[in-house]
């Protein structure tokens, strides 16, 4: 839970240093902050891929889960069906600017690879790689939105910390089934949505990565399927 917990703190230390700004941190800073966090995001991503791809076992199931997966995530329209959610949350809120943005940050800190997959590999491996730059860049998320929205940012924490808490308690109670090569091929696509948020952040090309996520489930269907067939 190291990382979940670091993450936690550091979108509390954003808010206050959001709050105590004030009047809102320049736009040519958070321009230059999310330039280098979506830079970090493409190397990491680039290089989950660049691991994993060697160890898989299965070199083009990747290709199916994005395809696949990206189709489900637009059919459905995670990304719009969400947006909604958070407009009418807002709305019973009396379209206050705190709900809107705490609507936001939610969306920001809890829905994307990152966030997810942190976790899993936290409980798996005790790597914390993902969650530690999740962390960072939800203090500068947490940083830009309090300075606009206020103190009230800060219960995104507790959101998250349910939110990761849950995946990495489910992670460790399944650990020990499950198998090496299905991480392996969960990570090589988590490191491809790694690297379409990281070209969103720098919008170079915005992928809608949040409709990309059904594609993480792709590996692990294959594995099931093959596992009651052999």
């Amino acid at each position: 839970m190291l990382g979940t917990i670091v993450n936690v703190c550091t979108i509390c230390a954003g808010t206050i240093i959001g709050c105590i700004v004030k009047k809102g941190i320049k736009q040519e800073y958070q321009d230059a902050l999310m330039n280098a966090m979506g830079l970090a995001a493409l190397v990491l991503g680039i290089n989950s891929v660049v691991q994993n791809l060697p160890e898989s076992e299965f070199p083009v199931l990747f290709i199916l889960s994005i395809a696949v997966g990206s189709l489900a995530g637009y059919m459905i329209d995670i990304s719009g069906r969400f947006e909604r959610f958070t407009d009418r949350f807002a709305k019973s809120e009396n379209s206050s600017k705190l709900a809107q943005g705490l609507s936001t940050a939610i969306m920001l800190f809890c829905i994307g690879t990152l966030s997810i997959l942190g976790p899993v590999n936290s409980a798996l491996y005790g790597d914390h790689t993902f969650l530690f730059t999740n962390a960072t860049l939800d203090f500068v998320t947490s940083m830009v939105l309090a300075s606009v929205y206020g103190m009230g940012i800060i219960a995104a924490a507790a959101v998250l910390f349910c939110w990761q808490g849950s995946i990495y308690l489910l992670a460790s109670l399944a650990a020990s089934t499950i198998p090496d090569a299905m991480m392996t091929e969960v990570s090589i696509v988590g490191g491809i949505l790694i690297l379409s948020s990281g070209l969103g952040i720098l919008k170079i090309k915005d992928l809608k990565a949040i409709n990309m996520l059904p594609a993480l489930l792709v590996p692990i269907i294959w594995f099931g399927i093959k596992s009651l067939v052999m």
